[in-house]
């Protein structure tokens, strides 16, 4: 951080905010660009939340504040963040779609000693990076673990990997790598592509000559799942008897019919399914269909933005004046609640998620494609962390 923001960041830290002021949370994402998916799946979490909740709690209105990054930009977003907090005087910040601007934020929140709420951001490392981190989405180990352990049991023996080269798919190959090869699986290659812009078309042929069972996928959800199912489709793999597994940002429910029959039977490991069968869900559908009409499902990212919200409004709802971070954190840190994905809880040493994570395989029904949940492994916290 530049020398000249820190005697300004420590004069924000007065009273985070005051009985009947409004709250103000300031959400950092992508709202345009390649990723602008991911905002707009933040905007319908917030909404849906609201809507169900409302916009006050506790005597105090509840302000949203939006910034773009673009993305991926980390210096934009440490930059929106420390304008937030100077000149926004936001209460907590939150948002965050991708690793590298939640990293590049994590020392504004520190300095500023402001409650920092991911609402998607999946590397492991993140919530260490600030004392006032905590997440409400998942990390990619805590996903890719599972499925190396389900793959190694049901007869998938021999695997390539292809992974976006960032610090989350680093994380889902090294996940899924260990439990695939605990169980008596192998890996026979390792592919790694960029993060913007991939021509996944040569690396699917050189998933096709090595000839495994299956080819392991994890890449940002969105444009890019579209692409690399493009590409297992146009190169034939199933044909050829390679299995697609991977991630749920993959099989992603907001653009899964834009996959096509291609994805149909693709395995995937997920902390949330449109399709999952709970009251909270088809209440959280059912909110987000009124907030954002004609905007097609809303997956995982909106969930992690209305789970967010939930633990947010439990600060305000708890602590009734002017909290200071600690205090703010204390709740964070403990907070549980069930959500449109099932129950959730924070694991108060290491500010992260603990959830049940689900397997899925995509399938057709009533002239649409679903992430269909078949089994599951229960209260799983992130492998790569001490509990």
């Amino acid at each position: 951080m530049h020398r000249r923001w820190i005697p300004i960041l420590l004069a924000a830290l007065a009273p985070a905010f005051a009985l009947g002021e409004p709250v103000r949370i300031g959400v950092i994402a992508p709202f345009s660009g390649s990723f602008a998916d991911y905002g707009k799946q933040f905007d319908v979490g917030i909404k849906a939340f609201q809507k169900i909740h409302g916009d006050t709690v506790a005597g105090r209105k509840v302000e949203i504040i939006r910034r773009d990054t673009g993305g991926p930009m980390p210096e934009v977003a440490k930059r929106l963040a420390q304008e937030l907090v100077v000149r926004g005087k936001v209460d907590f910040l939150a948002g965050f779609g991708l690793t590298p601007e939640a990293l590049a934020v994590a020392d504004v929140a520190t300095q500023a000693r402001k409650p920092m709420v991911v609402f998607n951001a999946a590397a492991s490392i993140i919530p260490t990076r600030s004392p006032y981190i905590v997440r409400t989405s998942m990390t990619l180990p805590q996903v890719s673990a599972p499925l190396g352990t389900w793959a190694a049991r049901h007869g998938i023996a021999r695997v390539v990997t292809l992974v976006a080269d960032y610090g989350p798919g680093s994380d889902a190959e090294a996940a899924f790598k260990k439990t695939f090869t605990a169980g008596g699986g192998r890996i026979i290659e390792a592919l790694r592509t960029p993060l913007q812009n991939p021509d996944f078309g040569p690396y699917i042929q050189r998933v096709k000559d090595a000839k495994p069972d299956a080819v392991f996928i994890f890449v940002p959800s969105g444009e890019q799942s579209i692409a690399v199912m493009k590409a297992y489709r146009e190169r034939d793999l199933a044909a050829a008897g390679i299995k697609a597994i991977g991630t749920g940002d993959v099989t992603d429910d907001h653009i899964l019919d834009a996959l096509g029959d291609a994805a149909i039977g693709m395995i995937t490991t997920s902390h949330y399914s449109a399709a999952h069968d709970s009251p909270e869900n088809r209440a959280f559908l059912q909110a987000a269909a009124e907030v954002a009409p004609g905007s097609g499902r809303p997956n995982f990212m909106a969930v992690g933005a209305y789970d967010g919200m939930a633990a947010i409004y439990e600060v305000i709802r708890r602590v009734p004046g002017t909290p200071d971070a600690d205090a703010a954190m204390a709740i964070l840190r403990t907070f549980r609640t069930m959500s449109p994905r099932g129950p959730i809880a924070i694991d108060p040493a290491t500010r992260d998620i603990v959830q049940d994570i689900h397997v899925r395989r995509v399938e057709r029904r009533g002239g649409e494609l679903w992430n269909i949940e078949f089994d599951r492994f229960e209260r799983v916290a992130d492998p790569g962390k001490p509990h």
